[in-house]
C-alpha cells in the first residue's frame, strides 16, 4: 500500500495550478510508493488561497509561508512563487527536514542557487526543479536515441522558444500576474524564464556548455509598476539570442523573446550529427522528428514518429496507442519519478544541484548581454 506524503504549496498561480494537477493524477495512472495528500496550500491573500484550496481539495490554507514549513504534519514543500523568494522558502525547508520540490529557474542567480543546492545536500533532504519539459514522451525519446549513440558525433544544437504577450507598451510590471516583468521579482526576463527551460533540455540532452556569448534587448523601457503607481523603468530582458560551445566541441545557438508577433509558446529544438538529426516542436509535442543518414538512398528521407506506442517512454500507462498526451502530462511524469526516487533514495532529475549549472549557464548569458564578450560558464 502506498504511503502518503504530505504536500505544502506555496503559491496559487499557473504553476501551482500543474502540480496541484500531478498530484491529484499520479497515482490514477503510475504505480508509485507515496500517495500525495494535498494537505495545505499557502498565499497572502486568504480568500484566494481559500478559493484554490476549495477547487483543488486542499484541506488547509495558510497566509505565512513560515508556518507552512514548520508545520509537522507537511512532508513535502512545493514553491510556486515568484523567483525572489525561492532562496529563503528552499533553506528554511531544508533546515525544517521538508523534502522540497522547487519552480524553475532555480533562483535569482548562481550564488543563490549554490546557497541552496548545498542546503538541501547537509539537510539531506529529496530536491528537485520542475523542468518539466525533459518528461515530455517526444524529448525523453530523443534523449534515449542520443545516449544510445544513433546521433553519432554532435555538431550542432539549437533552440527557440518564442511568445508575443508583452509587446504593449501599456502593459505595466510587478504585482501577481506581472511579476516576471519586475527585475526584482524575476531576476531576468527571458533569459530565467524561456530560455532556462531550453538550457536544461540542452544540458540533459548534450552535456555541458563551456561558453557563451550572448544579445539582449529591452525594446520597452519603461512601465507603470503596479504595486508602486508609478512609472519605473525595466530591468528584465524582453529578448536574448546567444551562441554556445559545448563541451563536447559542439555548437549552439539560442533565442527567445516575448515580442513574436504570433507565438504563444513556440519552443523548437534541433541536434544535428554526423549519423543522424532529431526535431522536436511543442505545438506538435506527441511527435519527434528524425533522419538517419544510415538509411537506404532512395528512402533516406525525415520520419515523423508518433509517440503514442506503449513501448514509448511514459506512453505505457496512459492510454492505446494513437492517442496522444499534452503538457500537463509531463509534469506528472516529472512527479511519479520524483516519487519513485523518494523510495529508493535516489535522485529524480533534475535536483537542485543539476538546476544550479543551468542558472549558471543563465547568469553567463546575461553577463555577456551586458558585456558584449565571450563569457566562461561557472
Amino acid at each position: 500500500m502506498a504511503r502518503t506524503l504530505n504536500i505544502g504549496m506555496i503559491g496559487y498561480g499557473f504553476m501551482a495550478r500543474a502540480h496541484s494537477n500531478a498530484y491529484s493524477k499520479v497515482n490514477h495512472f503510475f504505480d508509485v510508493p507515496y500517495r500525495p495528500v494535498l494537505k495545505a496550500v499557502c498565499a497572502r491573500d486568504e480568500a484566494k488561497a481559500k478559493a484554490f484550496a476549495a477547487t483543488w481539495g486542499y484541506e488547509s490554507v495558510e497566509t505565512d509561508w513560515r508556518k507552512l514549513v514548520a508545520r509537522k504534519d507537511i512532508d513535502a514543500v512545493d514553491i510556486c512563487v515568484p523567483n525572489n523568494l525561492h532562496r529563503e522558502i528552499a533553506l528554511a525547508a531544508a533546515a525544517a527536514g521538508k523534502a522540497i520540490l522547487c519552480e524553475k529557474p532555480l533562483a535569482m542567480n548562481s550564488d543563490e542557487g549554490a546557497q541552496m543546492a548545498a542546503a538541501v545536500e547537509a539537510a539531506g533532504v529529496a530536491n528537485m526543479v520542475w523542468y518539466n519539459y525533459r518528461r515530455i514522451p517526444a524529448v525523453t525519446l530523443a534523449k534515449k536515441l542520443i545516449d544510445e549513440g544513433r546521433l553519432g558525433r554532435v555538431f550542432h544544437y539549437r533552440a527557440v522558444f518564442l511568445q508575443d504577450w508583452t509587446i504593449s507598451a501599456d502593459l505595466p510590471q510587478g504585482g501577481t500576474a506581472l511579476w516576471r516583468l519586475d527585475v526584482a521579482a524575476a531576476g531576468s526576463g527571458v533569459t530565467g524564464d524561456l530560455l532556462a527551460h531550453c538550457i536544461d533540455t540542452a544540458l540533459w540532452l548534450n552535456g555541458g556548455i563551456d561558453r557563451v556569448t550572448a544579445m539582449t534587448e529591452t525594446f520597452v523601457k519603461e512601465r507603470k509598476h503596479n504595486l508602486t503607481g508609478k512609472v519605473e523603468p525595466v530591468g528584465i530582458d524582453d529578448a536574448c539570442a546567444f551562441l554556445a560551445r559545448f563541451k563536447n566541441g559542439s555548437l549552439a545557438t539560442f533565442e527567445s523573446t516575448r515580442y513574436a508577433r504570433g507565438h504563444k509558446a513556440l519552443y523548437t529544438l534541433e541536434i544535428n550529427g554526423d549519423r543522424a538529426s532529431i526535431q522536436w516542436n511543442l505545438h506538435d509535442l506527441h511527435r519527434l522528428s528524425y533522419f538517419d543518414h544510415r538509411d537506404e538512398g532512395t528512402l533516406r528521407g525525415w520520419r515523423s514518429i508518433h509517440v503514442t506506442d506503449g513501448d514509448h517512454p511514459y506512453m505505457g500507462r496512459w492510454w492505446v496507442p494513437g492517442l496522444q498526451i499534452g503538457y500537463e502530462h509531463s509534469f506528472v511524469h516529472q512527479l511519479a519519478d520524483f516519487l519513485d526516487g523518494l523510495a529508493n533514495d535516489q535522485a529524480a532529475s533534475p535536483t537542485f544541484r543539476d538546476a544550479l549549472e543551468t542558472q549558471k549557464v543563465c547568469d553567463a548569458v546575461l553577463e555577456s548581454g551586458r558585456t558584449a564578450q565571450w563569457v566562461a560558464v561557472g
